[in-house]
């Protein structure tokens, strides 16, 4: 075993000291928290902007309807055509026009509006318009019938139905949206991980391969010492470089907030700005209801079983990463082999959310969380739902059993690969030195 502590500290030692390492550790905060920066800016920028559309009410029924607003301004045109109007807005560069026609029936107006524009016109605005007209015209037809709209508000009513488990636990529609998220984030902050720095494992073996320094070292440590050594020592160093990135983002967002007055959260497309005018209203059931299902959540289990999937996958994909690195000469020539590798990934992030969220207990859902190259992103997403410990447990031990037998084979892979040069690995080939 001190041969695999040398060859862990070696490989970590070499990883932190390396120039490139250092960069991207520094300079991959400072481009993140740039990028969302500027989209921040530029997000403020276009939402102080002001829109000015025109409003040709033909029909006399709806210019009481559009009110202006901090954003946008209606200026209302009477006595005058359609072409004028359209020429008036266009040379007054305003947003747009909006022309309702007199018709002879309310029924003839929903074909009738025509809203025109430069170019397509945002969701937003057509959104707010529609509603505008539609609440009113609704309201005429209602009268129409003989038939009071106020009264029908009134009577009105809207069923929000409580949810409680069997067990009398309180729950919400909110919950769902909740574990996805949390399901979400770990099963891609998984994903990412392992594409990084199982690519830095494969790039390590294939550099000391080509350098032929591995012969010198192969000859005094076995090659299970020496891949496990490799897998272990990089994996710490990307540990190091991630919590370095947590800390430099946290300072970074600190410095940017308190010193420029940018702030990256204030970035809102528009129909997450349309989301939150439908819920102003209910602000304080949504933060009541986030609150019943935070406590709801397994926060130790959840906690404790990231960290164990989260190093099992990552461990089990490393070991496939530094075995392709031995089996070639290139990182040019690992294309044949990385989907194989990619594609379970791949697999276990579509299960998860198109599965998982519509039934986590579900076969489909179970299966795939039990296979040990999908279980890491696949049981994650299932936890927050909740799972049996033994469920979970299996799981894992499956996970870690499979990790084991793949380093082994991936040794004999690496034994015989790393000291191969000059010619291409077939999957064929790479067969036969498993027989070795």
């Amino acid at each position: 075993m001190n041969h695999l502590s040398l060859i862990i500290k070696r490989e970590y030692i070499n990883k932190v000291r390396n120039k490139s390492f250092i960069i991207m550790t520094f300079l991959s905060p400072v481009l993140m928290v740039g990028i969302f920066s500027l989209v921040a800016y530029l997000s403020q920028l276009n939402n102080d902007s002001i829109r000015t559309i025109s409003v040709l009410d033909e029909s006399g029924l709806f210019v009481d309807q559009f009110q202006n607003k901090e954003h946008v301004k209606y200026n209302i045109l009477t006595n005058v055509e359609l072409s004028e109007a359209k020429k008036i807005s266009e040379e007054a560069e305003y947003y747009g026009l909006l022309y309702i026609p007199k018709v002879e029936s309310l029924d003839e107006l929903s074909k009738s509006v025509t809203f025109y524009s430069e170019d397509s016109a945002s969701l937003q605005v057509m959104e707010s318009v529609e509603d505008a007209i539609e609440g009113k015209a609704n309201a005429l037809k209602l009268k129409d019938a003989g038939i009071d709209a106020e009264r029908i508000k009134e009577l009105r009513i809207r069923i929000n139905a409580k949810q409680e488990t069997f067990q009398g636990k309180e729950t919400s529609k909110i919950g769902s949206i909740l574990k996805l998220g949390f399901g979400g984030a770990a099963g891609y902050l998984l994903f990412m991980f392992i594409i990084i720095y199982g690519n830095m494992i494969m790039r390590s073996v294939i550099e000391e391969k080509t350098s032929r320094i591995i012969e010198v070292i192969i000859s005094s440590v076995k090659p299970i010492k020496l891949l496990l050594g490799k897998i272990i020592g990089t994996s710490l160093a990307g540990i190091t470089q991630f919590l370095a990135w947590v800390i430099l983002l946290g300072i970074f967002s600190f410095v940017l907030t308190s010193i420029f007055n940018v702030d990256p959260t204030t970035v809102q497309s528009p129909q997450q700005e349309m989301l939150n005018q439908s819920v102003e209203g209910g602000t304080q059931e949504i933060v009541r209801n986030l609150i019943i299902e935070i406590n709801n959540l397994p926060i130790a289990n959840l906690v404790i079983m990231f960290l164990f999937f989260f190093i099992g996958g990552y461990l089990l994909y490393a070991s496939l990463y530094a075995s392709i690195g031995a089996a070639v000469d290139s990182e040019t020539d690992t294309q044949q082999f990385m989907l194989p590798i990619l594609m379970p990934l791949i697999l276990s992030i579509y299960v998860g959310f198109f599965t998982v969220i519509e039934n986590p207990h579900g076969t489909v859902s179970q299966v795939f969380s039990y296979i040990p190259f999908t279980s890491p992103v696949v049981m994650l997403m299932r936890i927050p739902f909740g799972v049996p410990i033994w469920q979970q447990i299996l799981s894992l031990v499956i996970l870690f059993a499979t990790f084991i037998g793949t380093v082994w084979f991936a040794a004999k892979i690496y034994r015989v690969g790393i000291l191969m040069y000059g010619k291409k690995a077939s999957y064929k080939e790479i067969f036969k030195w498993l027989k070795y």
